[in-house]
């Protein structure tokens, strides 16, 4: 995400600023302080504002055995670092450092603050006193990848990433093999602005991407920006991370919501109850952590009923759409017919399925 200037201060939440947060004595009765740090504005409408419904989620829960405090608009370099260590020197005992960039920075500050506990999300370094957690988003892409397959007309559709990381290769792949499965000739334009939340790159990317021809489009940035595109030009998009029909009711056929407040309540608790311990936690459809935003009104039975085929099949165990074969956009079986790619594997994934032009 082109990311904003950074606000040099922690926002406080649940009433946590009525609280000195430095030369404090520690209680028993005082409540947990947990910590987050954010890439992009809790008002992106995606990404952050997804993690930030967690957080309130959690901190409700708890009705006053937690606070928690963010902040917002972190970029993800070296600058990174003292942020977190602000937050672990100011008594946070649980942080959670919200973006893939973030890893190293979490690793190092982790090391000077052994009591303190983080949690890095979509990453996939380790400590002590170090997990991390992650959303399998790309089983809600299947899901996606599947209607734009119906709906789309010219049998070219359109993805705009924004970093070539895991997260997002997963998520370009996943998209373009449900699609393919519906119609094999079908090609996935890909479009990478190197930014998780810059409206004006995502506007002009969308805007590449129907110029080539695309008439259905998914986003892997933060902002509805490339959705109103998508209205403008009359075509169809899809949300990432929340529901984004408001900005986009006719394109916004529906979109990947995030659920993340279980899994911070979960953490929480652990903590509260001092059995926290570092895990790799990947949560999906079964879970509850990914969901489908409500259909637009626009999408036909039969492709709605095909998009919850999809969701079923994840629930139950019956589908994956990492199932070989499959191959890479060279031509070159990276995935033997009948085998299931493992989650370790998927994890670390840096090469783009067939069909994929970028």
């Amino acid at each position: 995400m082109a990311i904003l200037t950074r606000r040099n201060f922690v926002k406080s939440a649940a009433a946590a600023s009525a609280l000195p947060l430095l030369g404090r004595a520690a209680f028993a009765d005082e409540p947990l302080k947990v910590g987050y740090i954010y890439l992009g504005p809790v008002g992106d409408f995606g990404w952050t504002w997804a993690h930030e419904k967690g957080r309130k989620a959690m901190v409700e829960h708890f009705k006053g055995k937690v606070v928690a405090d963010y902040v917002e608009n972190v970029n993800e370099d070296a600058s990174a670092t003292p942020v977190i260590k602000d937050l672990a020197a100011q008594g946070h005992k649980l942080i959670f450092t919200t973006s893939f960039g973030y890893m190293d920075q979490t690793l190092e500050v982790a090391k000077d603050f052994p009591d303190a506990k983080f949690e890095h999300c979509t990453g996939y370094k380790h400590g002590a006193n170090v997990g991390t957690y992650n959303n399998r988003f790309h089983e809600g892409r299947a899901a996606l990848g599947t209607i734009a397959g119906m709906m789309s007309k010219t049998g070219v559709i359109g993805y705009l990433g924004s970093f070539k990381v895991p997260e997002v290769v997963l998520g370009v792949n996943s998209f373009t093999l449900a699609a393919q499965a519906i119609n094999p000739k079908i090609v996935v334009k890909l479009v990478m602005i190197d930014s998780w939340f810059d409206p004006a790159k995502e506007s002009a990317a969308a805007e590449t991407l129907a110029n080539l021809g695309c008439d259905v489009i998914t986003t892997h940035t933060d902002s509805p920006a490339a959705l109103q595109v998508c209205e403008k030009k009359k075509i169809y998009g899809f949300g990432q991370g929340a529901d984004m029909s408001k900005f986009a009711p006719h394109a916004h056929l529906t979109a990947i919501e995030d659920i993340w407040g279980p899994y911070y309540i979960s953490r929480a608790q652990a903590m509260l109850d001092g059995k926290w311990e570092s895990d790799d936690a990947w949560w999906g459809i079964k879970e509850g952590a990914v969901t489908l935003s409500p259909y637009n009104k626009a999408l036909p039975a039969n492709v709605a009923a095909a998009s919850d085929k999809i969701v079923s099949g994840y629930k139950d165990g019956s589908y994956d759409v990492f199932t070989g074969p499959i191959a890479d956009q060279s031509g070159a079986e990276k995935v033997k017919k009948g085998d299931r790619m493992s989650l370790k594997d998927l994890a670390t994934i840096d090469w783009y399925v067939k069909g994929v032009q970028s």
